[in-house]
């Protein structure tokens, strides 16, 4: 072989080389985006459907795959529990955030799930507002095993509304998460910087709320679009802002009477998250290299408006109206932004909702709403009426805590002291079940609702007796709606993945919410978050 073609030939081989070592190269997104809205059922893509476009929530079902049947596996079903649970593939009785706020037997005081005193505000807010951090939440995340994984390199931003929706899913090693004060503007603390980035102080100052603020509240489309809905001012609607629930809604005046914070009780919520998503990805420069970011959404308004106005309402279903509209603009941005095929998402709820047991009860469905107060009051009545004394320390999240120095001083057994109470509580009309602390820490799984009882349970935590009402009954005031229960219609929620390497596709098999942080793991190919138990979601790392 004469000189010339040893040259060539070794030329050649050296690319074979170097294309076999880049087809070995690990291959991840350019950018994740979790989308957690925040309280939807499942069941809504179906209802809307018909008016939804077919750029947003259809988009994202057609080209992606859809989980039809995922569940929260866990009582109680709040924001602050789901959000942990989505990120660190765990429930509450591992990573330690069994509620959004608790009475906790090992401090004795109540806690809210990501109060911080040693750390302080960020930004221009109510300083209350800013002492907050993830250090309750036990285990890692998805978003910090990205961090781990790319030594650090990745960035990783949470945004929402509410606190928890923003800190806990952007973990413990996240370069910022930023929720919105009463003031109007993102804040965050010191936990994360010692400032707020300049982009994002240029953001609050134009108040990106006021056109919305200033334009008011109006259908977003022609009255007979919403059949889907009851009438307005219907008697199941409560009041938002002390104003009645009737379009259209004078923003200005809300706000002249409260503050900016009336935004978050609004469909424009939602938008101000997505402006200050693509903020964020613009001038933190998310996607546009070789390491993966994570960008952690909640959109919080949902759940602003299904609480106060209720799940039937016009109100709501303008709501997704015109959020499908902003997931079809937000779709187009990343497309355009990142690249079509860069880009991963997942869509998902942190919890379902109850229909409003009032509107049930008038359709002949024998429930109804109970005060929580009442609970609270006739508990300690049959105390005092059986035992001489108030043995009730507290009353919340279906939890009963005792006061045990107490039963200790009137020499009362505190088996028997417990097994009166759940004697009492089983003659109850709305209660279904009561269980012991014993009778958590036997579960075997056999038991659904107990097994998701246990999931949500904490030692050091939680009381010494969990109530479980029965199917359809609503703690909570007579308008309006609510959720905590482990029943499919507050457990029911969406699940989609849609972009990077995803096959559509469609499983109507039972998953649960634990499933996604250990799937994106092992997608990625980063480590478990730490409290995970690793069941993955198989169509989603087949699709690869």
């Amino acid at each position: 072989m004469n000189p010339f073609k040893r040259i060539l030939w070794l030329l050649v081989l050296f690319a074979l080389g170097v294309k076999a070592q880049q087809s070995q190269k690990l291959e991840r997104p350019k950018l994740i985006v979790g989308i957690v809205i925040d309280q939807m059922k499942m069941e809504y893509l179906y209802r809307f459907n018909d008016d939804f476009s077919n750029s947003g929530f259809k988009k994202l079902m057609k080209g992606g795959f859809v989980y039809h049947n995922t569940h929260l596996n866990y009582m109680p079903t709040y924001t602050a529990c789901g959000h942990a649970s989505i990120y660190t593939g765990a429930t509450p009785a591992v990573h330690g955030i069994v509620g959004n706020e608790w009475f906790s037997k090992k401090l004795g005081k109540d806690i809210y799930c990501t109060d911080d005193a040693g750390v302080k505000l960020i930004g221009s807010g109510i300083e209350s507002e800013g002492a907050m951090s993830p250090k309750r939440m036990q285990t890692t995340t998805i978003t910090d095993e990205l961090k781990l994984a790319t030594n650090f390199k990745a960035k990783v931003f949470g945004i929402s509304l509410k606190d928890r929706g923003a800190i806990l899913p952007a973990g413990h090693f996240a370069d910022m998460a930023f929720w919105m004060s009463k003031t109007g503007a993102f804040i965050s603390s010191t936990f994360y910087s010692d400032k707020l980035p300049d982009w994002a102080t240029k953001f609050n100052d134009e108040k990106h709320y006021m056109p919305y603020i200033d334009g008011g509240w109006q259908l977003y489309k022609p009255i007979e679009t919403y059949n889907e809905s009851l009438a307005d001012n219907n008697p199941y609607e409560g009041k938002l802002f002390n104003a009645a629930p009737v379009f259209p809604y004078n923003l200005k005046e809300m706000f002249l009477k409260y503050d900016a914070g009336i935004i978050k009780s609004t469909p424009f919520g939602n938008n101000i998250i997505l402006d200050f998503a693509k903020t964020t990805i613009e001038n933190e420069s998310l996607g546009k290299d070789a390491v993966t970011d994570f960008l952690t959404l909640s959109l919080s308004s949902p759940d602003y408006i299904g609480h106060t106005i209720g799940p039937r309402s016009i109100e709501l279903q303008d709501t997704y109206l015109r959020l499908d509209d902003s997931i079809a603009d937000f779709l187009n941005y990343l497309d355009k932004k990142v690249g079509t095929n860069n880009y991963l998402i997942f869509l998902t709820a942190d919890h379902a909702v109850t229909e409003n047991a009032n509107f049930l009860k008038d359709k002949k469905y024998d429930v109804k709403n109970i005060e929580p107060k009442t609970i609270s009051e006739f508990l300690k009545k049959y105390s005092v009426d059986t035992f001489g004394t108030d043995l009730i320390l507290d009353y919340s999240n279906f939890n009963i805590y005792f006061k045990l120095d107490e039963i200790a001083n009137q020499n009362l057994d505190l088996k028997a002291v417990k097994q009166s109470f759940k004697n009492f509580l089983l003659t109850q009309d709305y209660i279904k079940s009561v269980f012991t602390e014993d009778e958590i820490a036997a579960s075997n799984g056999t038991n659904l609702y107990l097994n998701m009882i246990a999931n949500g349970y904490d030692v050091l935590e939680n009381g010494q007796l969990i109530i479980l009402e029965k199917p359809g009954y609503m703690e909570y005031k007579y308008t309006g709606t609510t959720h905590g229960t482990p029943y499919s219609y507050d457990s029911h929620i969406p699940l989609i993945f849609y972009g990077w390497k995803i096959a559509p596709g469609e499983s109507f098999e039972r998953k649960t919410v634990t499933e996604i942080a250990p799937t994106l793991a092992q997608k990625l190919k980063t480590e478990l978050p730490n409290g995970s138990d690793g069941l993955v979601l198989i169509e989603i790392l087949k699709s690869n």
